[in-house]
């Protein structure tokens, strides 16, 4: 007869949830680099959203901004 496997050990369950913190709870430099950063999003949303569209073209982001062209998982550097 083999010995049972003993069982995993678990964690322990949380007790009670971290309050979420809200945005007036930050620091002002905080609360200020989110403001810009959502800036930052909105304008390349923007930009990207009056850029013209490509024509029968290969989809997904532009290789030659991100310097690697994949197709079907194989990747060539250029």
């Amino acid at each position: 007869m083999t010995d049972p496997v003993p069982a995993a050990p678990t964690a322990p369950e949380p007790t009670e949830a971290a309050p979420a913190r809200r945005f007036e709870d930050l620091p002002p430099a905080a609360q200020r680099a989110l403001k810009e950063a959502e800036a930052r999003r909105a304008e390349a949303e923007a930009e990207a959203a009056a850029a013209p569209r490509e024509v029968n073209g290969r989809g997904g982001l532009e290789p030659v901004r991100y310097g690697d062209w994949e197709i079907k998982g194989l990747t060539a550097d250029f």
